[in-house]
């Protein structure tokens, strides 16, 4: 077999092997973009395009990490934890943000860590969907510096 054949049946076999595992995946998994609430412009918005409701329970059982100043806005490390049983959805908001929506975590996870983009300083509101009800946590304000000036 010469090269160029080798190459061919390599291109060959990949596209295969690519489209096999691509085919694997569920098309639900594909299609569970919440659009309307990623494209939301408050908070209220989002919550009630992602829960169906904007109306949560202030809860001392969740609790957000973040830095309390953020010297690069573009990468700010946050994290977001909760002792609520069966839990279902886990959202993060930056309230500030021209979209506030900044990640959502399904799956029954209790406790979740992320890098978010930051526009400007912004408090970050933690939900929870458990056992049907919806559960917020009062909000952890992020200072966000220009250069790391503290300005």
């Amino acid at each position: 077999m010469n090269r160029r054949d080798f190459n061919k049946t390599l291109v060959l076999l990949t596209g295969m092997s690519a489209g096999a595992t691509l085919s694997a995946i569920p098309l639900k998994a594909l299609a569970a973009w919440p659009k309307d609430a990623f494209g939301a412009d408050s908070v209220e918005g989002a919550v009630t395009a992602l829960f169906g409701s904007a109306d949560a329970e202030v809860s001392d059982a969740i609790v957000i990490e973040g830095p309390d100043i953020a010297e690069n806005g573009a990468v700010v490390p946050v994290s977001i934890s909760t002792t609520i049983e069966g839990v279902d959805s886990i959202a993060l908001l930056a309230a500030n943000n021209p979209s506030p929506l900044v990640a959502t975590f399904d799956g029954g996870a209790t406790a979740a860590s992320t890098r978010i983009k930051m526009g400007k300083s912004s408090p970050l509101v933690g939900y929870v969907r458990a056992g049907g009800k919806l559960y917020t946590a009062t909000s952890k304000e992020i200072k966000v510096t220009i250069g790391g000036c503290g300005g």
